[in-house]
């Protein structure tokens, strides 16, 4: 069932035996997860690696003062192997992972993982390799937070949110959109209003228009 799919997402999966390819399919669950639900926290659990099939995922942490940072975001087609941290000796990385829309995916769990990883290197390596992709996108997000202002954050996410959804009215909140770039929710508001004000954006009850991309460009 998900042979062609782990295939296209698995750089790792031409490398298998075919008892080891027949291992992780046969051990694979498919699991749905509801908008805001927590999908993992690395204090408590490991799952495994999870395939995302549809909807998306924020992986994030909290301050001790109960700030919320999102580091990255998984989407459809992508895995996510933060969720089998126990599995990568070398990387502790203390996150929240939850469902920012519903979440349709496959996860092939540690119990099934980990004895193919353990005798083949190539199921390791892609591993850490995402690992790595990862921390290059959590270097990128401090870099946001530490050296650009809070209008050129908010213009970034936007953007990308519209060319993403490829639709210009985002149905987000202003809290949603402060824990995806680290800010707080009364500084987005002031940016928002702000972006309004200058005939950028049309604001909404849970909702964000887009009416001049080229003026929103400027912000980038």
């Amino acid at each position: 069932m998900y042979d062609k799919m782990f295939r296209e997402a698995f750089t790792f999966w031409d490398k298998l035996s075919e008892e080891e390819s027949e291992s992780l399919l046969g051990g694979s669950l498919e699991t749905e997860y509801r908008r805001g639900e927590v999908i993992y926290c690395s204090e408590t659990e490991c799952k495994g690696i999870f395939l995302v099939l549809s909807g998306s995922m924020r992986v994030y942490i909290v301050s001790e003062e109960g700030r919320e940072v999102t580091l990255f975001r998984v989407y459809g087609g992508e895995s996510c192997v933060l969720t089998a941290s126990c599995l990568l000796e070398a990387i502790q990385f203390e996150v929240i992972i939850e469902a920012v829309e519903e979440v349709r995916s496959v996860l092939i769990p540690v119990a099934v993982l980990h004895p193919v990883m353990n005798v083949n290197p190539y199921v390791e390596l892609y591993m850490y390799k995402k690992a790595a992709e990862r921390f290059s996108d959590v270097v990128w997000t401090m870099q946001q937070i530490l050296f650009m202002g809070a209008d050129r954050r908010v213009a970034i996410f936007l953007w990308d949110e519209m060319l993403r959804q490829k639709r210009h009215s985002l149905r987000i909140t202003h809290d949603e959109i402060a824990k995806n770039i680290g800010s707080a929710r009364e500084v987005v508001t002031k940016v928002l209003k702000y972006f309004a004000q200058e005939g950028v954006l049309a604001l909404g009850r849970g909702k964000v228009e887009i009416v001049d991309k080229l003026r929103l460009q400027e912000y980038l």
